[in-house]
């Protein structure tokens, strides 16, 4: 049966500085595209914090993509809320065509929009969250108003609710959703963008690392919730000449702080920079990497399944959701601590006995359960049990 099926996310591709949501939205669409479904996108025309994107219609690996103009792009940037108003008379006039409706983040206008003509119209939709659903600060009080005015009827409302892990499950239950409402699916990647990997040395040449450097990378957004100062406080305490610490990502209000911290710890010279990597120049740093460290996070972030398909050991901690796949599999999941982030840290990098086991095993993680072909082929099974036909 082929499905027409709507994604609503606030931003999309070539927007990539807005991070994971924006890469599940993608992938899940490619995969859907690929099993014959007609996939449209609504979305904003951000692209960063100063730029737009100029094309109002496209289509993009066989997704098609309709943009609306979001009000302020650095309002959206920099306290994650978009307005776009023009949205509205489109969703009114063209919902009711659509079989079954995607909606991706969850304190956005656009899904009170989408929301509204959904229940009116007798859409089914399925709401992920993509780990937002706590009111963790800044913005709490915020949080809790959109909640009590729009969030909770539109999960209530929705037909099912997407979770990336048993962590997510417990909070979307704390909401009000039955379990049986809530279906776990893991974030994923494209494997064929992993199938001729870089070569060793690109990314270490490119930016003066020695071949014998022991290479800690990070890469996500620097934001105040990755606990950053946790993997600086630890990395500032090995004991080892040749560590090199390479943060990739774009800032997300972080920075300044970030750099002072490195600064306090005197560590400058052996920490890296580099902005934002995307495509090739990205997966050379993981192929160059020793070991791969999130301190923190929520969801399932597509690096972790990025990291492992390229043989990178991964260490996070026990302050995030549970995964079950990490600890003594493909790394560690330690305690939030600097001295068990850092031991953990120099087990991986002074003892390469342990690294082809974990390589192995998260390269076969990735092949087996986190491939978009494998979780569209998941959503599609969702999306069908929501129509009224299948009831």
């Amino acid at each position: 049966m082929k499905l027409r099926i709507l994604q609503v996310i606030p931003y999309f591709v070539p927007a990539w500085d807005y991070g994971g949501p924006l890469g599940v939205c993608y992938g899940l669409s490619k995969g859907l595209v690929q099993r014959g479904h007609e996939v449209i996108v609504y979305t904003t025309d951000t692209l960063d914090a100063k730029n737009r994107i100029k094309a109002r219609e496209e289509v993009i690996d066989g997704i098609k993509v309709r943009r609306f103009g979001n009000l302020s792009n650095s309002i959206a940037y920099n306290h994650n809320f978009w307005l776009s108003p023009a949205m509205l008379s489109t969703v009114r006039n063209n919902l009711k065509y659509f079989d079954i409706v995607h909606m991706h983040e969850y304190r956005t206008t656009q899904n009170v929009m989408v929301h509204h003509y959904a229940v009116k119209y007798g859409i089914p939709y399925v709401t992920q969250a993509h780990g937002a659903l706590l009111r963790k600060a800044p913005k709490r009080s915020l949080k809790r108003l959109y909640d009590n005015l729009f969030g909770y009827r539109i999960l209530k409302d929705a037909a099912r609710v997407i979770a990336l892990n048993e962590t997510e499950v417990d909070q979307y239950e704390k909401m009000g959703i039955a379990r049986n409402k809530i279906n776990i699916v893991p974030n994923g990647i494209d494997l064929s963008e992993f199938e001729n990997l870089p070569a060793k040395g690109e990314f270490r040449k490119k930016y003066g690392l020695r071949d014998d450097d022991k290479v800690v990378l990070y890469v996500g957004r620097l934001h105040q919730t990755k606990g950053l100062d946790l993997l600086v406080k630890a990395f500032a305490e090995l004991n080892i000449d040749n560590a090199r610490l390479v943060i990739v990502g774009p800032d997300d209000g972080y920075l300044a702080t970030l750099t002072g911290l490195i600064e306090d710890f005197a560590i400058a010279d052996r920490v890296l920079l580099t902005g934002p990597l995307y495509e090739r120049s990205r997966l050379e740093a993981y192929v160059d990497a020793d070991v791969f460290v999130t301190p923190t996070f929520y969801g399932f972030p597509v690096t972790f399944a990025e990291a492992s398909a390229c043989g990178l050991p991964i260490i996070t901690t026990e302050d995030d959701p549970r995964l079950d796949w990490i600890h003594n599999q493909v790394g560690y999941v330690v305690a939030y601590d600097v001295n068990q982030l850092k031991d953990a840290v120099l087990k991986i990098i002074t003892n390469r006995d342990l690294v082809p086991q974990f390589q192995e095993n998260g390269r076969k993680l990735v092949r087996d359960r986190f491939n978009w072909s494998k979780i569209a082929e998941n959503v599609e099974g969702i999306y069908l049990s929501c129509l009224p036909s299948s009831e």
